[in-house]
Parts: C-alpha cells; structure tokens; sequence
C-alpha cells in the first residue's frame, strides 16, 4: 500500500486498495467500481495519487449487495435497504430508527419469498437432471 495516503477514517492498516477488496468479497474489480459508480457503494477514500482505499464499512456493502444479487434485488432495492441499516446504525431520531426497522422487516419478508422461490426453481431443476441423467444411462 502507498504511504501517501490521506486518510478520512481509521488507519491506513484499516484500509484496503481495490484488488484486495474484489478477492476479499469475490468480485470483480469492475464490480466494485460498478457499485462505486451507481452510488451503492460509499466514496471511499483516496491516496494523493488517487487510488481508491476502502475500509469495513465498504466491505459490508459489497457482502450485504453479493448477497442480495442471488435474490434479483435491483440497484434501487439495494440502495433503500443499504440506507435502512445505515440508519439504524447511526441515527438517534426514533421515528427514523422504526422507519428504517420497518423497512428492514419488508426486506426480510422479501428475501424470505424469494428463497422461497429458489428453492423451488432448484427442486424442478434437480428433477430435470435426473431426467436427463435416466435418459442418458438408457432408463425410462
């Protein structure tokens, strides 16, 4: 890592340049500057040269959108339930706590459905390839 580095928040050792980010949370680095671009992932800090260092806080994004994906959340999806914990971490109003409780639940209800859905499409999928599996070895 550079040692010009101007940092925000925390320390330098608590700050990670982008190819160690991607292979952390198993994305590519088009991804993150992806997520960077559409506004899901926080600025991340800068070095005066410009690379791009990230910290804790970006690598439980990146976890919260590789975990949503699976589960075809859009970016606008994302980025309300992104705003929700962030909320629920660092807010002190309580009408915006339960707001964002609230809509924390709906998500959780949502990602419940959604597995739900998986879980089917897998179990007709496995059918398929024993299917295939039974034809293959000459069965019925």
């Amino acid at each position: 890592m550079s040692t010009d580095v101007s940092v925000k928040h925390g320390t330098d050792k608590d700050l990670h340049q982008i190819g160690e980010v991607a292979e952390q949370v198993g994305l590519s680095l088009r991804t993150v500057r992806y997520y960077e671009e559409v506004e899901l992932l926080s600025p991340p800090t800068r070095t005066s040269g410009g690379f791009r260092l990230y910290g804790e806080e970006h690598l439980d994004q990146l976890k919260t959108i590789k975990q949503m994906k699976p589960l075809d959340f859009s970016i606008e999806e994302m980025r309300v339930l992104l705003r929700a914990r962030k909320d629920l971490e660092t807010t002190t109003s309580a009408r915006k706590r339960t707001e964002a409780r609230e809509s924390l639940e709906r998500f959780a209800d949502l990602a419940c459905e959604r597995c739900a859905e998986l879980r089917k499409r897998l179990r007709s999928a496995e059918r398929f390839a024993r299917q295939i599996r039974s034809e293959a070895e000459g069965g019925d």
